[in-house]
């Protein structure tokens, strides 16, 4: 092997490695996203529910306003 086709193969196998390291790079980025995401769905739901509570309760007393009127 000639010393261009051992430079050729050495950078090829460089790429290769670069782009496995920025595919790493990018999943742990994914990763670490959606970890920190997941410590908030909890508190999600329960906001949602509390306005969709909130909700229903207006609309119930806005019923009850209408009927009594």
């Amino acid at each position: 092997m000639t010393w261009q086709e051992q430079t050729a193969r050495i950078e090829r196998q460089q790429a290769e490695v670069r782009a496995f390291v920025a595919e790493q790079r990018k999943l742990k980025a994914d990763w670490n996203h959606r970890s920190r995401d997941m410590a908030f769905a909890p508190w999600q739901f329960a906001i949602g529910g509390m306005i969709a509570g909130a909700a229903l309760f207006a609309a119930g007393m806005a019923l009850v306003r209408l009927l009594s009127h």
